[in-house]
């Protein structure tokens, strides 16, 4: 009973972000509400079935602790924000990840859980994302609702295009961990191959540029993470496949943009479904073979982690500054144009973030508040409720108090996913890489608004957690041996190859 009702829970726990995904991502109060309860339920069944599992490791209460007192600072705003219920659901959203964080750190114990970590996540972003494209392929069959400030970009069912474009970066960074994981089965590292193809598509069609920004971000600190030869070519072929299924979709209007007559939509589809097929096969027969290479470890200078700490923080930095000053203002179009501006109405929500951060630098003008303050003193006709920004909305709700708890949660989880990549990075590098597509976006748009994002965030992070008070406790993080037998002309290649401080 024990052992079915731990499963049952992680099983919803890994399922959650995907199910909330089809409810406008968890937006809305109401599926928010359950999304909540659902975690808290969730912490209750490991208290009760696995009550051991309760966190000690100090990086973790950091984490936490710092997310809780954030969740608390929220709820004590609705003292001095313009309006409470704004702040009570911000508090509410705060309280749902904190639940959630806290379940996965003591649901996702063990290495068998956490290996099932990447896959699940990644399937579920599939999920979404082929959901949304689907439409598209086939018009004559589906219709899905369409708003008109999306101007035909991936919105469904998330029905925000940036926050698709995030979902499918996510999982293409997964399934290029996956396909280069040398630990896992032949069909696996296949499979996530060929299911790089519809998400890379996926996060085309979103015409996303922090959403590619944050994967090329995630796949930087993948290459640090694992450096392996295995790996950087499942990341060549993952590359390759979703550009090709994006230039296999480019030239037509009525798949990318939704334009012309049902008839052309439907001729058009067919042609890039055809196509996409045809790419996803070929991606999965190809890292099929590339699993067959001997493996080899690659040598890289000790201070590559900054390096690519450094290189992520300068492109952010440089996109910002330089997008900052661009002049013109022609409307920004919505289709693949976008990729070649970094023009953007971001500039004028964050300038009024920080106006408001101004009158109360230390408390904020309390959660929710941010959209008063743009009604006041916004400088274009633009209807919006968030900053688009994580760290500069929440300097302006919750103030230097409400930043200094956040930094402490993303503290937490920067010391456990040190402890985890030490102890093991086989393990670990998957759910960094995705932690970092996440934190790299979170500056630019309002992620922390769209629960069935943030929750794929949340869970890795809670397994980077679970791997800590893992090796903390020593709860066998120690890989078997595993043989590679890559297969040659020849015949099979015998002798064994030794990664590490472990013999394959």
């Amino acid at each position: 009973m024990r052992i079915a009702t731990l499963t049952t829970g992680r099983v919803a726990l890994l399922a959650g972000p995907t199910a909330l995904a089809f409810f406008s991502g968890g937006y809305f109060d109401e599926p928010r509400a359950w999304a909540g309860l659902g975690a808290w339920v969730l912490v209750v069944i490991a208290l009760l079935a696995a009550p051991r599992a309760l966190p000690r490791g100090r990086a973790t209460w950091l984490a936490l602790g710092g997310l809780g007192l954030f969740a608390a600072w929220t709820l004590l705003s609705i003292t001095w924000a313009p309006i409470a219920g704004n702040a009570y659901h911000a508090g509410q959203l705060v309280v749902l990840y904190l639940g959630a964080l806290l379940a996965a750190t003591m649901l996702l114990r063990g290495r068998e859980t956490q290996r099932a970590v990447e896959p699940a996540l990644a399937a579920g972003a599939l999920i979404v994302i082929g959901y949304g494209i689907s439409e598209r392929l086939l018009p004559g069959a589906l219709h899905f609702a369409r708003s008109a400030s999306a101007q035909g970009r991936l919105e469904q069912p998330l029905t925000y295009w940036n926050a698709m474009g995030e979902l499918a970066a996510l999982g293409f960074v997964l399934c290029a961990r996956i396909a280069g994981d040398g630990t896992r089965p032949a069909i696996l590292r296949s499979a996530a191959g060929a299911a790089a193809a519809p998400l890379g598509l996926g996060l085309y069609l979103s015409f996303s540029r922090g959403a590619l920004f944050a994967g090329a971000a995630g796949l930087v600190a993948l290459v640090v993470l694992a450096p392996r030869l295995e790996q950087l070519i499942a990341m060549a072929s993952t590359i390759v496949a979703g550009g090709l299924a994006a230039a296999a979709a480019a030239p037509f209007g009525g798949v990318t943009a939704l334009l012309g007559s049902p008839a052309t939509r439907e001729r058009q589809g067919a042609i890039v479904l055809g196509l996409l097929v045809l790419i996803t096969a070929a991606a999965g027969v190809s890292q099929w073979y590339l699993t067959r290479r001997r493996p080899r470890e690659i040598r890289l200078p000790r201070q590559a982690p900054w390096i690519a700490v450094g290189v992520i923080c300068a492109g952010l930095a440089l996109a910002i500054v330089a997008g900052a000053k661009e002049q013109t203002k022609q409307p920004l179009g919505a289709g693949a144009s976008r990729y070649f501006t970094l023009q953007s109405n971001r500039y004028a929500y964050w300038r009024v973030a920080m106006r408001a951060f101004d009158t109360e630098p230390l408390r904020g003008v309390g959660a929710g508040g941010w959209s008063v303050w743009w009604l006041r003193y916004r400088t274009i006709p633009e209807f919006a409720q968030d900053a688009h920004s994580l760290p500069l909305q929440t300097l302006a709700e919750l103030g230097v108090v409400g930043l200094a708890l956040l930094a402490a949660f993303l503290a937490g989880i920067g010391v456990a996913a040190r402890a985890a990549q030490t102890a093991a990075p086989a393990l670990a590098a998957g759910p960094i890489a995705g932690f970092v597509v996440y934190v790299t976006h979170a500056p630019l748009d309002w992620d922390w608004q769209m629960p069935a994002v943030t929750l794929v965030a949340m869970v890795l992070a809670g397994a980077l957690l679970a791997l800590a008070e893992d090796r903390r406790r020593g709860n066998g993080l120690r890989q078997p041996a595993i043989t590679y037998a890559p297969v040659t002309a020849d015949g099979p290649i015998d002798d064994r190859v030794r990664i590490g401080n472990h013999q394959a």
